[in-house]
């Protein structure tokens, strides 16, 4: 009986050592790490489908660095969460001219990602609102 009651010991303190690990270095919590494609665009209630054909992206660093494409010019800058906000900060970017909806979905992409920013996850789901909360981008994994 006592030699089960050390195993079980044993085992207990090993899980939580391993449980204890896992955690420190797991998933990060929130943004960081995670990539992103556009959805959609434009009034929180009514948006525009993100131009077919056009390859883009949103990235978080694990390093509180944000960087991506939403259909043109690259762009580049820093991030940081705070209370279900993120804040974007030096944010910089290619300026190549393009035509149509690329051009519109970015346009209307940047100014979103420009200072505090409520966001929320649902799922594969994220979604950018604009401060004034009007206008959001949306995005899936």
């Amino acid at each position: 009986m006592t030699k089960i009651r050390l195993i079980t010991i044993t085992l207990l303190v090993v899980s939580g050592l391993l449980l204890t690990a896992c955690t420190s270095q797991g998933t990060p919590a929130g943004l960081q790490g995670t990539s992103w494609k556009l959805v959609s665009y434009g009034p929180s209630g009514n948006q525009t489908p993100a131009a077919s054909g056009i390859d883009t992206s949103l990235d978080f660093g694990k390093d509180g660095t944000v960087n991506g494409n939403l259909g043109c010019n690259s762009f580049s800058g820093n991030y940081q969460e705070t209370n279900g906000n993120v804040v974007f900060s030096m944010m910089i970017s290619t300026m190549m001219a393009c035509v149509g909806p690329q051009m519109t979905q970015e346009n209307v992409g940047l100014k979103i990602m420009n200072g505090t920013v409520r966001y929320t996850v649902a799922g594969n789901k994220l979604t950018l609102y604009a401060a004034s909360g009007d206008n959001a981008i949306t995005f899936s994994k």
